[in-house]
């Protein structure tokens, strides 16, 4: 585009006026992350009493990976119907067909509502993409953290909990779908200098962009995209079976503790991520992540309120970071162009980290904790010394990045 600046890597930038309403465009993602919150972490904490309730977890966990892969296809709003029905159907009833709406409808209109608010806010905010996305995502954990409270003072009302909490998804992701928008196509903020930022010192040392874009094809052929998809469906199969884990404990300390870090956990790794680098950052997270299955089986074998505490700060902090992790890595791997259908390839990979939590919570359920959270801290850690080994596709292996 003949208007268009360039930098020293020949990437293109259209810089222009940062609009009024940007901060109100992000906080309008973040409410919306939040209103569906209660679709994952609610029902896995409360609804998920014995084995049969897993089923409905698992179709949900597919449907909403699925969902992220619809979103260039279809809009928010649909992501926010679809997102109220599946709440209003846990308000409504536990029988098959209730349960079949909240998998299904709730679990593709949450991908939905996932994907486009992420996906705006990056766009939103290329001198910074990571950092805010990783504080939007955050809300998707502690966003539960009211509907958990409100069933532990008034138990008996758990579902007028939920049909408010479809109530508050369906004003919330309605407003936000009438004022959300794409900026235009490579636009940039003009108080920042593309040329500059592309240049700092800083940014190159820990955050190296992409050496190229990628397309999807192209992604798919390197080494890096599969180490990728198998770090989500290790962290996350774990991140998800520690919430049913803990909640059938009783202990719902340690579960609001455990949901709220999981969300507050990706703003703080991505802060850390900017000053040490994002694979440091990840193998942390992960052995974070394993640290805690050892804590929590220590406490299943033992009952020591200690090791339950503890290990839930450790899984909370590690069970939701990696997502925005691996997120700024698809876009600092493979460019910013592509992000848009290679990230939804990635994090479809939570389709199979739902199958196997379902895995991991049935064993647990069936009375065999400590061995489940020994298996969830083989899992976690696995990925791990792949993690720190990771490097951007074409970059020379001399180059310690």
């Amino acid at each position: 585009m003949e208007n268009a600046v360039r930098d020293w890597r020949g990437r293109a930038y259209l810089p222009g006026p940062v609009p009024a309403d940007r901060p109100r465009t992000f906080w309008l993602a973040w409410a919306s992350m939040a209103a569906i919150a209660p679709l994952q972490y609610g029902y896995a904490a409360l609804l998920v009493r014995d084995q049969a309730a897993l089923i409905p977890l698992g179709v949900w966990i597919v449907c909403q990976a699925a969902g992220a892969l619809l979103r260039r296809r279809l809009s928010l709003t649909a992501g926010g119907v679809l997102t109220t029905s599946g709440l209003l159907a846990l308000g409504l009833g536990d029988s098959w067909p209730f349960l079949t709406v909240y998998a299904v409808l709730g679990g593709l209109g949450a991908g939905l509502v996932y994907g486009v608010c992420g996906e705006t806010v990056a766009a939103w905010h290329p001198e910074r993409p990571a950092m805010r996305v990783g504080l939007v995502t955050g809300a998707f954990g502690y966003g539960a953290l009211p509907l958990l409270l409100w069933a532990g003072l008034f138990p008996g009302t758990l579902p007028q909990a939920f049909l408010a909490s479809g109530i508050v998804a369906a004003l919330v992701i309605g407003t936000t779908a009438r004022h959300l928008r794409m900026p235009p196509p490579l636009w940039w903020p003009d108080t920042v200098d593309p040329r500059t930022y592309a240049l700092d010192a800083a940014v190159l040392r820990r955050t190296p962009g992409a050496l190229r874009e990628f397309s999807l094809a192209q992604a798919l052929r390197t080494r890096a995209l599969p180490v990728l998809a198998a770090i989500l469906v290790c962290a996350g199969a774990v991140s998800i079976a520690d919430v049913v884990i803990v909640a059938a404990s009783g202990a719902w300390g340690a579960v609001a503790i455990l949901v709220g870090l999981n969300g507050a956990g990706r703003a703080l790794a991505m802060r850390c991520s900017e000053a040490l680098g994002r694979t440091a950052v990840l193998t942390v997270v992960l052995t974070l992540l394993a640290l805690g299955q050892l804590l929590l089986a220590a406490h299943a074998s033992t009952g020591t309120a200690l090791g339950l505490r503890a290990g839930a700060v450790a899984a909370g902090l590690g069970g939701g970071a990696f997502y925005p992790l691996v997120a700024s890595l698809v876009r600092d791997y493979f460019g910013v162009a592509g992000t848009g259908t290679i990230h939804p390839v990635v994090y479809s990979a939570k389709a199979a980290a739902g199958l196997v939590a379902v895995a991991l919570c049935w064993l647990a359920l069936s009375g065999a904790a400590a061995p489940a959270l020994l298996l969830a801290a083989a899992c976690a850690g696995l990925p791990a010394p792949a993690a720190r080994r990771l490097r951007a596709p074409g970059r020379p292996v001399t180059i310690p990045v």
